[in-house]
């Protein structure tokens, strides 16, 4: 019985940072969706593309469930897993990530919590694992990355939230006075500990 919760949970949980992490592409430009944001080149579309791996290979492979489409190479040293090529376009990715969710959801529902797994690319004795591990992990990656496109999104255009019905007509002075009053207490700390 709290087994069924659990997984319940956690598989409740994955399904909505999913949709989250999708919605800040929703009404991007195929530019602004894969541009380099960062020092580093973090961008939306690059992140949905890797979370998609990430699930498609955990839900996969470790499982000896391999994804029915071809995945992108994993960890090359051009980071490809990060970022969209030219040839890639936003609904290809898209796609992809939903095609996952049908993967990653029959794997969930099929198999027990303890249900053995095996994550080559983690240290021993680690790499034997089960589906419990399994789903916290990949839990962790997604809400992680849909924590950096909480802040790429803003950044690009003010949106914020977690879904479309949670989205507020954007107070423009209301954050400007919100984002003085920090930095008026940010100052302040400097000059009196600086």
């Amino acid at each position: 019985m709290i087994e069924e919760l659990v997984k319940e949970n956690l598989h409740g949980r994955l399904r909505q940072d999913r949709k989250a992490l999708l919605w800040k592409l929703d009404g991007l430009t195929e530019y602004d969706a894969r541009r380099p944001l960062t020092a580093t080149g973090t961008n939306l579309l690059g992140l949905v593309k890797h979370v998609a791996s990430v699930e498609a290979r955990y839900f996969g492979e470790v499982f000896d469930r391999p994804s029915p489409e071809a995945l992108p190479r994993w960890r090359d040293s051009d980071g490809s897993d990060l970022w969209a090529t030219e040839h890639e376009t936003l609904d290809q990715i898209i796609g992809f990530y939903r095609r996952t969710w049908e993967h990653s959801d029959a794997t969930i529902n099929e198999l027990p919590l303890d249900a053995p797994g095996h994550v080559p690319w983690w240290p021993e004795p680690y790499s034997n694992t089960n589906l419990f591990v399994v789903m916290v992990h990949v839990l962790g990656e997604s809400i992680r990355h849909a924590g950096h496109a909480d802040i790429l999104r803003e950044g690009l255009d003010g949106r914020t939230g977690l879904r479309a019905e949670h989205e507020k007509q954007i107070d423009e002075e209301a954050r400007a006075a919100y984002c003085a009053k920090i930095e008026r207490a940010a100052r302040i700390q400097g000059f009196t500990r600086g």
